[in-house]
């Protein structure tokens, strides 16, 4: 089991992660969306495409850019499409 948390809240857990670059990819639907406001931020990878960010609201604090997704990936990077991945004091523990 993985597990993502932020400021006491669990953002996300599951035994469905991907692991990339030393990041764990959870599939959306193991995502606690209530968390999570879209971001009009992007980033490229040169293979696997332009990151879409969400900012992370817990308790009135906000967390900006700090979790990110390929909706539309390159073809090298299929498998994580809409996968979610943390960073900025996320934890991600694995159990």
């Amino acid at each position: 089991m993985v597990r993502a948390t932020w400021n006491g809240a669990e953002l996300a857990k599951s035994e469905n992660t991907i692991e990339i670059e030393g990041n764990q990819y959870f599939p959306k639907e193991d995502v606690n969306l209530e968390y999570f406001e879209k971001s009009d931020y992007h980033t490229r990878c040169p293979w696997k495409g332009l990151a879409y960010y969400y900012h992370i609201v817990v308790d009135g604090q906000r967390n900006e850019n700090a979790a990110w997704y390929y909706p539309e990936p390159l073809e090298k990077a299929t498998m994580i499409t809409d996968y979610v991945a943390f960073w900025k004091g996320v934890v991600v523990t694995i159990e």
